[in-house]
């Protein structure tokens, strides 16, 4: 049963599925930046830059992730053929560093629920 309900965006009908989606699409942001700080950690030659790219990584997918896609409202808000874009190119730097430290399955299973959950979000009401 669609219903509406508080949010970023107060008109947007939320059902069963938005509301999974959006609980997934959560968790999926959560994992971009713990798989950031990761292959931050991971990556470095010395404990400075591998402090500097742990904190780093994430720290700048987070201000990209503020500044164009912020739930609460974006503090540049963009069409939303451009927010789905910046949306997967983001998202996508996960499974990237997924992969570059070797967990290439991890990487292949967040890389599809990525692009399923950016496409059920923009293709339901």
């Amino acid at each position: 049963m669609p219903t509406a309900g508080p949010g970023a965006d107060p008109g947007r009908v939320w059902t069963p599925l938005t509301v999974v989606n959006a609980g997934v699409a959560f968790a999926l942001e959560l994992g971009l930046l713990a798989a950031l700080c990761y292959w931050g950690a991971r990556t470095g030659g010395s404990t400075l830059v591998k402090i500097v790219l742990a904190v780093g990584a994430p720290a700048l997918a987070a201000t990209v992730w503020g500044l164009f896609l912020a739930a609460g409202g974006p503090t540049f808000p963009l069409p939303t053929a451009a927010r789905i874009v910046i949306k997967l190119l983001v998202l996508g730097t996960a499974p990237l560093a997924l992969a570059a430290t070797g967990h290439r399955a991890l990487a292949a299973v967040f890389a599809g629920l990525v692009v399923l959950t950016v496409a059920v979000e923009y293709t339901t009401g």
